[in-house]
């Protein structure tokens, strides 16, 4: 077998293991700066989001998910509680540019939403930017639909923000019914 014929081994697994937060941070970080030129500000908003669940998650409530390709991290998501009772949100999702391509995206928001049904959330919300096209894909393909969208300049750069939200309860995307078609 040739080295292109090689499809990297994937798993999901917590985000548990030493050196799993640090390199959620530095990984943002890094990708972020060489794909989209961000600079430091939004490495210190992904520090404070993994600090804020290091020192006060809730293991029945909240959880966070590490992706590998042949044994070495190559994306993470992390579910935490939203400002209001019933409602999570769905926060730093990234895969690294060498793993993409291989559904670890999918699988990611998979698990973090599948947690969310278990843990009683009735709703879940994200915060991304337009310019995020792949995560958005994700986000769409699972129903989330677009809220709200709002300019500001951020992380070095002019961008739009955008709010999603996901009713966990709800139709399945294509499975939309008529109010009287309900049972």
């Amino acid at each position: 077998m040739s080295q292109q014929d090689h499809r990297p081994h994937t798993a999901v697994r917590r985000a548990d293991r030493p050196g799993d937060l640090g390199w959620v941070v530095m990984a943002h970080g890094e990708v972020y700066d060489r794909q989209y030129g961000w600079n430091t500000e939004f490495e210190a908003l992904v520090a404070e989001i993994v600090a804020d669940y290091a020192t006060r998650h809730d293991p029945a409530a909240e959880a966070a998910w590490i992706a590998e390709a042949d044994g070495s991290r190559a994306g993470c998501v992390f579910l935490v509680a939203g400002d209001e009772p019933g409602v999570a949100k769905l926060r730093i999702l990234l895969v690294t540019p060498d793993a993409r391509g291989l559904g670890l995206g999918t699988r990611l928001v998979g698990e973090c939403l599948a947690f969310a049904r278990e843990a009683g959330y009735r709703r879940v919300t994200l915060w991304t930017n337009d310019v995020l096209v792949s995560a958005r894909r994700i986000y769409q393909g699972f129903g989330f639909t677009l809220t709200d969208e709002e300019p500001h300049r951020s992380f070095g750069h002019d961008l739009v923000g955008q709010n999603w939200t996901l009713d966990l309860y709800g139709d399945p995307p294509g499975e939309r019914r008529d109010r009287d078609d309900r049972p």
